[in-house]
């Protein structure tokens, strides 16, 4: 699992071990964004809250997590990028992966300067990424999701990476801590 702030380059990076490791990535941003474009029921339910920068609920995300776990193309592993954000997600995901009798093996952190995310988001021109609505997503990250990061530790599943690096030099530090695993 991937955790970081919105502009972390989780999404860059869980593409690139997706590649190197054969296995896919589940980014629960983009499968989300994906049926907002689609229009479809799932789209329309997180549109709105996707633009204010707030979090989808938790149902909601406990439905798409369960139906891309399930797929076939995950039972030799997966990356999951955007996924659990808050503590409660962690312990839905663990029943999630219960169900599916699988279980973590590593849980790495991006960790970048907040201006240089700031930066990366908008540099980005999603129609989502305004500056007011990236510093309201850095905001419920550090309230929300930043608490995982003593979870995961205590688990001792937790590898913190500096992310404000050039993409190779990250992917070869996060293949490397992996390999641990």
């Amino acid at each position: 699992m991937l955790l970081g702030a919105p502009g972390s380059g989780k999404g860059t990076q869980a593409e690139r071990l997706s590649a190197a490791l054969g296995v896919p990535a589940i980014s629960t941003g983009e499968m989300l964004r994906r049926e907002v474009s689609r229009g479809s029921e799932v789209g329309g339910r997180v549109s709105a809250v996707m633009a204010s920068g707030r979090l989808v609920d938790d149902a909601l995300m406990t439905e798409v997590v369960r139906a891309r776990l399930r797929e076939s193309d995950t039972h030799r592993g997966f990356v999951l990028d955007g996924y659990p954000r808050t503590p409660e997600q962690a312990e839905t995901l663990d029943q999630l992966l219960a169900e599916c009798r699988r279980e973590l093996t590593a849980v790495v952190l991006l960790e970048v300067p907040e201006q240089v995310l700031v930066k990366r988001a908008l540099a980005r021109r999603r129609q989502d990424d305004r500056d007011d609505v990236v510093r309201r997503r850095l905001e419920v990250y550090r309230e929300k999701t930043e608490p995982l990061t003593e979870l995961y530790a205590r688990r001792g599943l937790l590898t913190r990476i500096d992310g404000d690096r050039p993409m190779d030099v990250i992917t070869r530090d996060l293949l490397t801590a992996l390999k641990g695993n």
